[in-house]
């Protein structure tokens, strides 16, 4: 059975951010990504293994709602949980605060599961809760 919320702490690097040291707006779906990579590798499910075994992620919708910046050398804790899914759907609710708690960005992710072939394919028994 899937725990409620997986958190994951990442440190902003100069990479990631524009000459004034703020982190480019695009790097958030980055960041969010390595949150919910990092929730299924929590459950043995890594991407490299569920290619193996003909299961891929598309992402069918992301929205992406900033509240405030974050900067370099911040610790930014993102939270990740599965709001809802369906038999080749999840649906991800994502959260990221900084080392002060303050809520930096919020994203709702669809990811639709597909074969190599992009056909429908259900999600791995863990993760319908099974």
């Amino acid at each position: 059975m899937l725990k409620k919320d997986h958190i994951i702490a990442y440190r902003v690097y100069f990479e990631d951010t524009d000459l004034m040291g703020i982190v480019y707006h695009a790097r958030y779906l980055f960041f969010f990504e390595r949150a919910r990579t990092e929730l299924l590798r929590h459950y043995d499910l890594s991407l490299t293994t569920m290619a193996q075994q003909n299961i891929h992620f598309a992402i069918r919708d992301v929205t992406v709602r900033y509240h405030a910046p974050a900067y370099l050398d911040d610790m930014l804790h993102m939270t990740t949980s599965i709001e809802s899914k369906t038999a080749c759907t999840l649906v991800f609710k994502q959260t990221m605060r900084n080392q002060q708690d303050k809520l930096i960005a919020e994203a709702t992710v669809t990811t639709v599961t597909v074969d190599q072939n992009l056909k429908p394919k259900r999600l791995p028994d863990i993760l319908r809760g099974e």
